[in-house]
Parts: C-alpha cells; sequence; structure tokens
C-alpha cells in the first residue's frame, strides 16, 4: 500500500520534483526527533513563511534569535525546514514525493487536503490520541471540539494538532480611507459603489484602485458578492452542485473582473501577480482596495506609512451582490494544523512542545517578547514596547503569527486591547465581519470524485483548473462569457457529473457533511 502511494505520488509531481529539487543538493536526514545531550528534545519540523518578509529573507531561522529564545523556554532543539509562502503546494508535493519528509509537517486544515496527498491514508502519520491524553492536556482542554473534529478521521484516530479560528469571517475588503476620503465618495456598498470608487481611484492615479493576485487568491470579494465560491456545494434542484453552477451569478462575476481589467481599475498582470508583489506594492501605496486577513490590518497600516506618511487603511463591509449579502470565503475553525511522523523518536516531547504554546507563559512570550527587551511589568500591568518602523512590525508579526503554532488565530487579544486602534479592531470583528462572509455545503472526508481527476478539484481558494482556466480567459477577452454554460459542461465531461451524483448521495445521507460556521 506504501510503495503504491509513493509510487502515485511521485507519477504526479515527477516535473515539479525535477524542477525544484535540483536546488536541493544536500539532502537533509528525516525523522530524526530524539533527546541531545542535557535532556533536549531534538526535532524537525516544516512550515510555510506566511509571506512574511523576516522569515522569508533571514538566512537561517534556526540561528534567529525568536527560534533560540523558543528553544530555551522549551528544552528543544529544532531542526526548522521553512517553505516560502508562494511554493507551498509545490513544496508539500516535492516532500512527499521524495519522501524526505520531516518530523512535524504543517498543513492546512483536514486529513484529506490535497497539500497531504493521501499521506494520513497511507500510514505516513502518527495517530495521537493515546499522546494527548498522556502530554497534551492543556491542548484537548483548550482548542475547541470542533477544530479537534476537523483532524479526526472517521475512526476517530485524531492525526493534527489544530490552530484555530473563534470567528471563521477572518478575511475582510481593506481600503485605502485617505484615498477615498479625497474622492468625496462614501463608503462602497454595492458591486457597483465599488466600481465607481475604483474609477475615482484611478482619476487620482492609484496604480491599482483593486489589488489583483494570481489566481484571484485573496482577490475574491465579488466572487463573494455573487455567492459563487468553488470550493463550496449547494442545492439546485434535486442535485448538490458546486456554487459555480450559479450560471447567472457567475457570469456576472466574471463580468465584473473583465470590466475592472478592462477599465484599469486592475491590473491587466494580476494574473502573474504572486503574494510577495502583491504584499509589497500594497505596502508602497499602490493599491486602493484589496483582501486580506483583518488580523494584520495595525502591522500593514503601521508599515504603510513609512512609504505614505498620510496612508490610511480601514474594513469596510464587502461588496453586496443581488441578495443584499456579499463576504469572503468563510474558513471555517481550523487554519493550520500539525502532524507528526511516525518515524520520530520521541513524538511524547513534540506534544509536551505543542501543550506548552496554549501556556499563559507561550501567550506572553509570542504577543510581548522578552521582559526587560520589549516590555516590563508593573503591578500585574504589562507596558509593551510597540515596534514603531515597518522592519521591527514584521519582526513583530513573524513572532506572534509564525512562531505561534498553536493558537487562536482570530487576533491577538494581548496586544489589541492595549491600545484604542487595537480595541477598535476588535470591534470590527463583531459589527462587521459578524455580518458578512458566504458559506456552503463542504465534503470531509474529500469527495473521491474529486481525488480521481485535480483538474476539476477546487485546490484552496482557487476554482477547479478546468473552471479557472476558462474564467480567465473570459475576463482577459479571449472567450465569450456566454460560453460559460459550456465550461461547466466540459466540467461534468471530465468527471464532475460523478462528483455531482456523490455530493448528491452523501448529503442525503448526511455523511461527511459539513458547513464553514462555527459557533462562537
Amino acid at each position: 500500500m506504501r510503495k503504491k502511494w509513493l509510487l502515485s505520488i511521485i507519477s504526479a509531481s515527477l516535473l515539479t520534483a525535477t524542477a525544484v529539487g535540483c536546488s536541493q543538493a544536500g539532502k537533509q536526514e528525516t525523522a530524526t526527533a530524539g533527546k541531545l545531550e542535557g535532556g533536549k528534545a531534538a526535532f524537525s519540523i516544516s512550515f510555510r513563511s506566511g509571506n512574511i518578509s523576516y522569515a522569508e529573507n533571514h538566512p537561517n531561522l534556526n540561528d534567529e534569535k525568536w527560534v533560540k529564545k523558543l528553544e530555551e523556554l522549551t528544552n528543544t532543539d529544532l531542526d526548522i525546514r521553512l517553505m516560502t509562502h508562494k511554493d507551498f503546494d509545490q513544496k508539500m508535493i516535492q516532500m512527499f514525493a521524495i519522501n524526505e519528509i520531516p518530523d512535524v509537517v504543517q498543513a492546512s486544515s483536514g486529513l484529506t487536503n490535497p497539500q497531504l496527498a493521501g499521506s494520513v491514508q497511507a500510514g505516513v502519520f502518527l495517530p495521537l490520541n493515546d499522546l494527548l491524553e498522556k502530554h497534551g492536556q492543556n491542548l484537548l482542554k483548550k482548542i475547541p471540539k470542533e477544530a479537534w473534529e476537523k483532524e479526526t478521521d472517521a475512526k476517530g484516530n485524531i492525526y493534527a494538532i489544530p490552530e484555530w479560528l473563534s470567528n471563521p469571517s477572518r478575511r475582510a475588503t481593506w481600503i485605502r480611507t485617505d484615498l477615498l476620503e479625497k474622492t468625496g465618495l462614501p463608503e462602497p456598498k454595492t458591486v457597483d459603489d465599488y466600481l465607481n470608487v475604483m474609477r475615482a481611484f484611478k482619476k487620482l492615479g492609484v496604480e491599482n484602485p483593486f489589488m489583483g493576485r494570481e489566481d484571484f487568491v485573496y482577490a475574491d470579494a465579488f466572487y463573494g458578492a455573487y455567492d459563487v465560491f468553488g470550493n463550496f456545494f449547494m442545492k439546485q434542484g434535486d442535485q448538490i452542485v458546486p456554487k459555480f453552477f450559479n450560471i447567472e451569478n457567475m457570469q456576472k462575476a466574471i463580468q465584473t473582473y473583465k470590466t475592472m481589467v478592462d477599465e484599469g481599475l486592475m491590473s491587466k498582470e494580476f494574473e502573474t501577480t504572486n503574494p510577495t508583489k502583491f504584499k509589497n506594492d500594497i505596502l508602497a501605496g499602490k493599491a486602493g482596495i484589496w483582501n486580506m486577513n483583518a488580523n494584520l490590518l495595525m502591522q500593514w497600516d503601521q508599515q504603510l506609512r513609512e512609504s505614505v506618511a498620510t496612508g490610511k487603511m480601514k474594513l469596510i463591509p464587502s461588496p453586496t451582490g443581488p441578495d443584499g449579502k456579499g463576504g469572503l470565503r468563510l474558513v471555517g475553525n481550523v487554519t493550520r494544523a500539525y502532524l507528526i511522523n511516525k518515524k520520530a523518536k520521541d513524538p511524547a516531547a513534540i506534544i509536551k512542545f505543542f501543550d506548552w504554546m496554549v501556556s499563559s507563559e507561550a501567550e506572553t512570550f509570542f504577543t510581548f517578547g522578552i521582559k526587560g527587551e520589549n516590555y516590563t511589568e508593573e503591578n500585574g500591568k504589562i507596558n509593551y514596547k510597540a515596534p514603531t518602523n515597518a522592519k521591527d512590525v514584521d519582526e513583530e508579526t513573524y513572532r506572534q503569527v509564525l512562531l505561534w503554532f498553536v493558537q487562536d488565530t482570530t487576533y491577538n487579544k494581548g496586544v489589541l486591547s492595549l491600545t484604542p486602534e487595537g480595541q477598535n479592531l476588535m470591534k470590527l470583528y463583531d459589527t462587521v465581519l459578524a455580518k458578512e462572509g458566504r458559506d456552503g455545503i463542504q465534503f470531509e472526508p474529500q469527495l473521491q470524485g474529486y481525488l480521481k481527476n485535480p483538474d476539476i478539484a477546487p485546490t484552496g481558494d482557487k476554482l477547479p483548473p478546468v473552471i479557472l482556466t476558462h474564467v480567465l480567459k473570459m475576463v482577459y477577452g479571449k472567450e465569450p462569457i456566454s460560453e460559460y454554460p459550456k465550461v461547466l459542461e466540459e466540467w461534468k465531461q471530465k468527471g464532475g457529473n460523478a462528483v455531482i451524483q456523490e455530493a448528491t448521495e452523501r448529503f442525503n445521507k448526511n455523511e461527511g457533511v459539513n458547513f464553514s460556521k462555527i459557533t462562537k
């Protein structure tokens, strides 16, 4: 079984491994966790960079000061294998293809997500139930039941430690309020309102009135307005079909993006805009409206002012569509999760490391840093020296977001509660984000029909490749939008009919059916 699985992964990713494997001539040993002299637990761990410059630009995170302090606090020796954000999916495929799997692997939510390439089912990772009972009681108490369920198989085996969200409406629409004030226009609400504000931004000379990004990732607010996110299903007659089967709304969403490209409201180069350029252009003051995780507002707002002294960002309600609703994709209750290689020599020590992540000591360290250096404490009150420049803000984000592997990642309450701006951001979660966001029917484990043909399966935020290819051609005017129904027929012929049949049967039997929304 394992040999068959590895052969299938190697075949599927041969080109990827060839392209990126050549740069890794010096291969690292895998599954090496164990005790060092002095009782330290040594283990390797891979995780994505989160598009955080401090991490991506550091020559060696294993020698980085915050990692060293983390090792000191947890009595560990970490071997970090960082994967850049833009190459994460590709690197994951390569990792499994060449069987160089570290002791701990970070992945997105769910045990059947494409990043894991069937590795859980192939027996690569340890079930964690007994280990958690013995060494992870804080994790079991702190992490919500709904999050654990996302990382549990049909037999009740927990395979991953989840980082969770108490509010699934994590993504938001951002706007440069200083630019909006110059236009004299009110905050936009509908799709037409947004287009008019973008046109006004263009007249002001804004390079990207709407900041696009490749494959519409973090540039998908208008798919939300028309409720056609590709990874959700809906009921259509007596069938359960993907939401992109709403032909009328899908055509309206495509037309919106085509209008934006045609009028120069979104760059014609958006399809080659990677996460790094996306962020850099925004922080350089080249964007008017965009989509991003709400918890980054204060950091990005401060970094912007190093380029534009009068620049100011704000979260506003996302564009609404024909039903008067809108919002970004609700992302569920798990953002990242950590699996332990069955070859790890001391999995108990690894569980203890993650168990510490939800302690009060960990919360203070990741939130405020080092006492006497980053903060002082007087009569139980913490006085935090907040960073004042873009470089230090990026380092703070690295510590608070990237290294704090297990937390409620909705927002950092400790820091936000210290300032009026932070308190206002927390209110926005309850007043703006809590009232928007698109949901839909999802299946866990993933539909088998999707596993048989990746070309028809959505990956993360993206439409299925066969749909996305045609949508991009339509946005660029290379295919008429009126032919979108033919795209659906192609999707069905490539295996979509079987997906619809399977989804309908599982929905009717209530087998592995869930929604993104969770109870706070």
